[in-house]
């Protein structure tokens, strides 16, 4: 496999696919440019190198061209940070595109217009509804909708092999560097790397980075591994704990998640969120862990609110104990100390998802806990990996970013390798 390390770009254009999918104010103005910051060794080692670079990404989830989601008001802050004067094509596959790529000089850096304004970059149909809600239960009622989808579904697969072919042929060589759409079998994340051969496509510096954080986690772990998971709903995690309890030696069960598992064990959550339908569920997932050694650990105790709000009033009560009228918003004082025993012994950890609602300010502090922990135990010498929205604002915002071995860019990417799957833009590169 190539490595952009060995690789000399010098005359080379580069089709790099980066994430910079970053959140913008009401003026358009980049209000974190984090994303575009981590791409940037990557970038500068195809310039310095005396390559050029033809940069493709997408912005928001549009349904076709829409000027409040186009790439061009990023421009001034990735010429800012890359230190270049970025040019711009106002489409990916046009005319324009192909122009300006083909002039790029040694040294210069081109745009491309949003990679998702092209239903082709998904490969999936706009403009007409998918049946599957409803053709199991009434095939036959549905029957005419299932073909027009059915066949809409046909012409944008045949179509998206021009556009992926266009795309690949405005350069020399290929760089994954999106780690954050690696589970996504799209045109510019996984279908490209096909018209490049083996010597002329590689994963970026970020990527490097990521796929060898998750195989440091999943693949090279010394015990004791500690996986701590949060999160709202079992359903959504339950792939990912199932793959977890082959792996870590002990599973922090947190979030949401902690009130199915407590009312599967017969505790009172009062209003707190529980999948009900999960109990059976949740209470398998206790046996199995059971039987494989795993040392699955919940709440002993919760803050509690009497209304879904940052005002609410509070307390702090044993977690299966919680009155009819209130709802558990975060962990209690003695499970942070629980929690942080588990994760002090640690010699790998893996953190995804808060242990309370992180976005109301009074439930935060369990999560603030998890994060001191785990940095008193990377501190120790532990191999720590934090991924996920919240998980990552948690650290970067109270200051334990640089406590942290590694903190992945990638949110629905992460917890799909974490479920044990192999991600088409890694699988692309790499061939597994």
């Amino acid at each position: 496999m190539q490595t952009i390390d060995n690789y000399n770009f010098a005359g080379k254009k580069a089709f790099v696919r980066v994430d910079f999918n970053v959140p913008l104010d009401e003026n358009f103005n980049v209000t974190d440019a984090t994303r575009i910051k981590g791409a940037l060794p990557t970038l500068k080692k195809i310039l310095a190198d005396g390559g050029s670079v033809i940069m493709a990404s997408h912005l928001g989830r549009p349904k076709g061209v829409n000027a409040k989601e186009s790439l061009k008001h990023i421009i001034g802050a990735v010429s800012e940070h890359l230190g270049v004067d970025v040019q711009f094509a106002d489409d990916c596959v046009g005319q324009e595109a192909k122009l300006k790529a083909a002039a790029l000089q040694p040294g210069e850096a081109l745009l491309l217009e949003n990679l998702r304004f092209y239903a082709e970059e998904e490969g999936k149909p706009r403009g007409i509804e998918d049946p599957k809600k409803y053709a199991a239960t009434e095939p036959e009622k549905y029957a005419a909708e299932i073909a027009a989808y059915k066949k809409a579904k046909e012409d944008v697969k045949e179509s998206q092999k021009k556009f992926t072919a266009t795309l690949a042929s405005l350069a020399d060589v290929y760089v994954m560097d999106a780690f954050g759409t690696a589970h996504r079998a799209h045109a510019s994340t996984a279908l490209i790397a096909d018209y490049f051969d083996a010597d002329h496509k590689m994963f970026g510096f970020l990527m490097n980075k990521e796929v060898a954080a998750v195989d440091k986690v999943l693949k090279e772990s010394v015990s004791p591994f500690v996986a701590i998971l949060g999160g709202s709903k079992v359903s959504s995690k339950l792939s990912v704990i199932e793959n977890l309890l082959d792996k870590v030696t002990d599973l922090i069960i947190s979030g949401g998640m902690t009130y199915t598992f407590t009312k599967a064990l017969g505790g009172k959550v009062g209003k707190s969120i529980v999948e009900n339908d999960l109990l059976d569920t949740a209470r398998q997932v206790i046996d199995t862990a059971k039987a494989k050694g795993v040392n699955l650990v919940f709440a002993v105790d919760a803050k509690i609110a009497d209304s879904f709000s940052n005002d609410a009033n509070t307390a702090v009560v044993p977690v299966g104990e919680i009155p009819d009228d209130w709802e558990g918003l975060d962990i209690g004082t003695k499970t942070e100390a629980l929690y942080a025993d588990v994760i002090s012994k640690a010699k790998t950890i893996l953190w995804n998802g808060p242990t309370g609602v992180f976005e109301f300010s009074n439930f935060t502090h369990g999560s603030i806990s998890v994060a001191e922990a785990i940095a008193k135990a990377t501190k120790a010498g532990a191999f720590s990996l934090v991924g996920g929205g919240d998980s990552v604002a948690c650290v970067n915002k109270f200051g334990f970013a640089d406590s942290i071995s590694y903190i992945s860019t990638g949110g629905g990417a992460l917890l799909e390798a974490i479920e044990g799957k192999i991600l088409p833009g890694i699988k692309a590169i790499r061939g597994y």
